[in-house]
């Protein structure tokens, strides 16, 4: 089972969790938490279908540089919160084709490397922990209404955020792999256009596999970050426990929030 594709114009890869089912015999509630790219220049009839869709917290997972060059639209009726999951000098979003020319234009497979370890990096850095918590609790502290919470493409800090949400609820490893990686058919049409724009510069094959890499979603990328929770901090529910600082009562909160029985 995937998530609900939402039928929105203006945003990049946008998806409702609901329905996914649990372990025990419950599934994640519909319009509750939605996974998008950025919000910005949104029409006039996404933000009515957001609206219409009971929208009424969205959470910036970006950095302030991506923020301040490409802010949200404000939705009406709705908070606004940002929560950096990485510091602005840690993420390649936003960056010039001209930059990227210079740091990813030889070796094929660089990027494919810095995206390895940017996941590590958000596993490890204080920082980012620090983030994944304020934004459970952001979460835990909406009792109703849809939430959005985006990146840039929606797919490694909303890939993670997004890993960590399910994990709590329950859903089976397996089924949160698939949602992760349903980012690349959801980004196709925009990878394209950023490969024919490069190809159109002049770029060199290298450039180009490199450009695929950072804006793809990849086993490995995800297999890094879940490696580094079990091997340096003793597996996934101890990481979420004692790096995120997640209590019980907090897991029973969101369960109770965000879950429903399977046959409701």
């Amino acid at each position: 089972m995937q998530a609900k594709v939402l039928p929105l114009k203006t945003i990049r890869n946008p998806r409702d969790l609901g329905g996914y089912l649990t372990q025990d015999g419950h599934k994640v509630k519909m319009q509750r938490l939605l996974r998008t790219g950025r919000i910005c220049n949104l029409s006039r009839h996404d933000q009515q279908y957001l609206i219409n869709y009971g929208l009424r917290k969205v959470i910036d997972l970006r950095s302030e540089k991506e923020r301040k060059q490409d802010p949200d639209t404000l939705i009406s009726g709705t908070k606004h919160f940002n929560i950096s999951i990485s510091p602005e000098d840690n993420t390649e979003a936003g960056t010039s084709f001209e930059d990227l020319f210079k740091k990813f234009d030889a070796n094929p497979t660089a990027a494919f490397e810095h995206m390895r370890e940017n996941y590590r990096l958000m596993i490890t850095r204080p920082h980012s922990q620090r983030a994944f918590h304020r934004v459970l609790e952001e979460m835990a502290n909406t009792p109703e209404g849809a939430i959005i919470f985006h990146c840039s493409e929606g797919k490694d800090r909303t890939g993670l955020t997004t890993f960590f949400i399910l994990y709590i609820l329950g859903v089976d490893l397996e089924t949160i792999r698939q949602d992760y990686l349903f980012s690349n058919y959801m980004l196709n049409d925009y990878r394209a256009r950023r490969d024919l724009e490069a190809k159109e510069k002049g770029s060199s094959l290298a450039f180009r596999a490199n450009l695929r890499s950072l804006g793809s979603v990849a086993d490995e990328y995800l297999d890094n970050a879940i490696i580094t929770m079990c091997e340096e901090y003793g597996g996934i529910d101890s990481y979420i426990k004692k790096q995120l600082a997640v209590s019980d009562e907090l897991i029973d909160l969101l369960r109770k929030l965000y879950l429903e029985y399977a046959w409701c």
